[in-house]
């Protein structure tokens, strides 16, 4: 078998998931990606994950998060939604760079693994059917996925569904994202008993106003659910 993963390796050896590169190991980022991928460490919000000043051994939150009503208990994200950290995203969203959910799953595990109860289960934040078809796929699962094999949690793929269409957020502003999601996202009646009395970890990839995961969350504690926290890959703050 290590001859084998040898003889791979010299046919496609490891590249860089930013920009082609060769690198050392898979998944891994070349050190000019990675020094332009603004990772998210030290002390951060425990409700949206974006980084705090300061050194503090207690939980705290961003003024964000002090003013809009967060309904999940813990919240963290990998890097910062600029520069190479939003060209990942991109890449992975509209480029068909599946490849990218492994790498990316590595970095969330390392953001959210001290926050998992064993029994927890992974669940992305859904996309509506036409939307879904026009993509072909959808990111979030395909990086809740990943993350559910990385820390070893469960995964149920379909437990959250889109109940309505809703149009793109995009220039939106924070009243206008809440009202649009407004009870959109609803708990598969099928998979409402996988989520009653276990953990659930949201996992999208992007949190802008924290919208599309409040409504997930909201549909989550609605079937029972222990506790919610999520997990993104990239949150945009204000000062990125």
């Amino acid at each position: 078998m290590r001859g084998l993963q040898t003889m791979v390796r010299l046919v496609y050896p490891p590249r860089c998931p930013s920009c082609g590169g060769m690198v050392e190991t898979d998944f891994g980022l070349c050190g000019a990606c990675w020094r332009d991928t603004p990772f998210v460490s030290g002390l951060v919000c425990d409700l949206c994950g974006v980084p705090l000043p300061g050194q503090s051994q207690e939980a705290e939150h961003c003024d964000e998060c002090l003013s809009v009503p967060r309904p999940w208990q813990h919240g963290r994200a990998a890097m910062l939604y600029r520069d190479t950290g939003r060209k990942l995203v991109l890449m992975l969203k509209h480029g068909d760079r599946h490849d990218i959910a492994a790498a990316a799953a590595r970095w969330m595990a390392g953001r959210v693994r001290p926050l998992l109860a064993a029994d927890a289960v992974a669940v992305p934040v859904p996309l509506h059917l036409r939307r879904h078809l026009g993509r072909r796929f959808n990111q979030s699962a395909l990086l809740a996925g990943a993350l559910a094999r990385e820390t070893g949690i469960g995964f149920c793929p379909d437990a959250l569904i889109r109940l309505r269409h809703t149009p793109s957020l995009d220039g939106k502003g924070r009243d206008d994202r809440f009202a649009t999601l407004d009870s959109a996202i609803g708990v598969a009646p099928r998979r409402a008993a996988m989520l009653a009395g276990r953990p659930v970890l949201i996992v999208d990839d992007v949190m802008t106003s924290g919208a599309t995961l409040s409504a997930a969350a909201g549909a989550c504690h609605a079937a029972g659910a222990k506790e919610v926290c999520v997990c993104v890959l990239a949150r945009v703050a204000k000062d990125a």
